[in-house]
């Protein structure tokens, strides 16, 4: 199979200005080297292609690939993710990963929330800062956590998220907005235990890979997963994998928000638990970093045995199913 790759190489971003956090979800050369790797191992024709403006020149110049595996994040814009997919189902080609409309929607981390919560599913109490105007409507019990509605990599999260009352809010809300350009998610604070679930497939073939529990060492910076003690994971973070009573519920609710954002081929479902112990849906990864060494992903599916070449074969199959590609094509 003849098989393209989109991505947002961070050194080129780096190279053209742009800061460390602002390129911090883009992909390093290590990245597309190990799924290329992986792919040609396999037997496939890998192209590297890059960014959404690089595709776009290649298909009006007449270019074209059985499959398009698709890692690329964008840079601007709440629909920056769908836009490679996007371009792909105008020219039938089919890709890896969610479509445009999942994509679009789940990094809208509040939207995403409204419509989990509208299916039964647990989350914590929120709302939607648009603007400073919005402070003064917020009626959620503290203490509360603020981060930005539509990064990831943990960006904007440091322990000034964890807000205890009015002030504080206002502070770190005020600065969110400022900052990142954009609203802010205000959540009610969750004190349980952080799961991140991994999942391969698509509707009903969708299933769990394992369940990984974020633990912090002394070292980390309070209150959560945040841009720096992921960054500094080695000496902040112990991953574990996990499969006790709590654990298990946590990937049965990560499976069923999984099949409710229709997300495909594989990703992750990051959870934490409320005072209760019941874990509560935090935010989906339709597009998860596969770095092959520090990649959440990565580690929970070695944490469960399969190396990264297992991983990325796994998304590739439920590619090759869902668009219904022959097997010669496949092969």
């Amino acid at each position: 199979m003849r098989i393209g790759m989109t991505y947002d190489l961070r050194e080129e971003y780096l190279a053209a200005g742009y800061g460390e956090e602002e390129t911090a979800e883009f992909d390093s050369p290590d990245t597309v080297a190990a799924i290329r790797g992986a792919l040609e191992r396999r037997g496939h024709e890998v192209v590297p292609i890059g960014h959404v403006r690089a595709l776009a020149a290649r298909l009006v110049a007449g270019e074209r690939w059985d499959l398009v595996f698709n890692i690329a994040e964008g840079l601007r814009g709440l629909a920056r993710e769908a836009q490679v997919p996007a371009l792909l189902e105008a020219y039938e080609i089919p890709y890896t990963f969610s479509d445009p409309l999942t994509l679009a929607l789940t990094l809208d981390k509040g939207m995403t929330k409204r419509i989990v919560r509208d299916h039964g599913i647990p989350t914590a109490a929120f709302t939607v800062i648009y603007g400073e105007a919005d402070l003064a409507t917020v009626d959620l019990d503290y203490p509360l956590f603020a981060k930005p509605l539509a990064e990831g990599t943990g960006k904007g999260i440091s322990a000034r998220s964890h807000i205890t009352w009015p002030r504080q809010l206002n502070a770190v809300c005020r600065d969110l907005l400022q900052r990142f350009q954009q609203p802010v998610l205000l959540e009610h604070y969750l004190p349980g235990r952080e799961f991140t679930v991994g999942i391969l497939g698509s509707g009903a073939e969708a299933r769990s890979v394992g369940v990984m529990e974020i633990l912090f060492t002394d070292h980390a910076e309070a209150f959560g997963y945040s841009f720096e003690n992921k960054e500094h994971y080695e000496d902040r973070v112990v991953y574990r994998r996990v499969d006790d009573a709590e654990a298990r519920m946590a990937a049965e609710t990560a499976l069923a928000a999984w099949r409710v954002l229709r997300c495909e081929d594989g990703g992750r479902v990051d959870l934490r638990s409320n005072g209760r112990g019941i874990p509560q849906f935090m935010e989906v990864n339709p597009l998860a970093g596969l770095h092959p060494v520090r990649s959440d992903l990565v580690i929970l599916a070695r944490l469960m045995g399969h190396d990264h070449a297992w991983l990325i074969d796994a998304i590739v199959d439920s590619a090759v199913q869902r668009h219904g590609l022959t097997r010669s094509v496949a092969a």
